[in-house]
């Protein structure tokens, strides 16, 4: 079977059932209806699937402390986020029509991704990925599409704060000649969501192979990704339109340079004096920084 059949939502659900006993009795119910309405577990709270599947609300925490979640609210997170990226920009779309203006709407839904992801975010993840950038020959960061603009934001701080970090955004020819030079003593940052670009796991793949540590921003990692990768940072970026949101993403963007600028002050701070005086010497901005007395 190739990778990219085992990446369906059910072979994904059914590849978190514990091998060898499985799932039995209220528990099985419960994940039959999860792959038979994927669209009503998606959107449906803990409530509304436990009358749909016949069973009480604490058998549907059960079934997802099971399939290796801490309970309902973090495997529904990945299984929207696998359902969306079964459907097209339009299916999507209609998902999310519902009441107030499309704007406001998209405003709060913003504000939920955030606070959702701070709650479980995993602070040691962000300061392995920070100390690994730190230690490499350099950082190769793989987005495209609407994703660049976090690869982008994220390679422009990492440099300021003095470090060899570059973002391929564009072109496949690009990211082949990147990742054809990469090695043991490099880091990928492979960002990615929604349905995910081939060319950002395969070159996730590929750096994996070539002895780089690989680390990846998405929000629901294929089984290809995730594999390549040696810590996935699960980051919501569900949208209201028919594009996923950047916001959450940006924010972790923000975290990990924050970390990585506190890895070593001293070779952060003589960077951000090197880039002021050349912005100085360019005559770059508008508003520049008073003179000490």
């Amino acid at each position: 079977m190739t990778e990219r059949a085992t990446d369906s939502y059910e072979d994904w659900l059914r590849a978190r059932v514990p091998a060898g006993r499985g799932l039995r009795g209220k528990a099985a119910a419960v994940l039959e209806l999860l792959l038979s309405q994927p669209g009503r577990a998606s959107f449906g709270s803990a409530g509304e699937l436990s009358q749909l599947a016949g069973v009480n609300v604490a058998t549907v925490t059960r079934t997802a402390q099971a399939l290796g979640f801490a309970g309902w609210p973090a495997l529904q997170q990945e299984l929207r986020a696998r359902y969306l990226s079964s459907l097209s920009a339009g299916q999507v779309a209609a998902e999310h029509s519902g009441s107030g203006s499309p704007s406001s709407r998209a405003l709060r839904r913003d504000v939920d991704n955030l606070a959702l992801f701070t709650r479980r975010a995993d602070e040691g993840v962000l300061v392995t990925i920070a100390e690994a950038v730190a230690a490499a020959r350099r950082t190769v960061i793989v987005a495209d599409g609407s994703y660049a603009a976090i690869g982008l934001a994220l390679a422009h701080n990492a440099r300021l704060a003095g470090y060899p970090v570059t973002a391929v955004t564009a072109g496949d020819a690009e990211l082949a000649n990147a990742v054809a030079v990469i090695g043991a003593d490099d880091v990928m940052i492979a960002i990615s969501f929604w349905r995910l670009y081939e060319s950002t796991v395969l070159a996730a793949n590929e750096a994996r192979a070539r002895g780089a540590r690989v680390f990846a921003l998405t929000d629901a990692a294929s089984p290809a990704l995730a594999n390549a990768a040696e810590e996935v940072v699960m980051v919501p970026a569900e949208g209201e339109a028919f594009f996923p949101s950047l916001t959450a993403g940006m924010a972790v963007a923000q975290a990990l340079v924050t970390q990585l600028a506190s890895v070593d002050p001293a070779r952060t701070g003589a960077s951000i004096e090197a880039a002021e005086a050349m912005w100085t010497r360019f005559g770059l901005l508008h508003r520049r920084p008073s003179a000490t007395s």
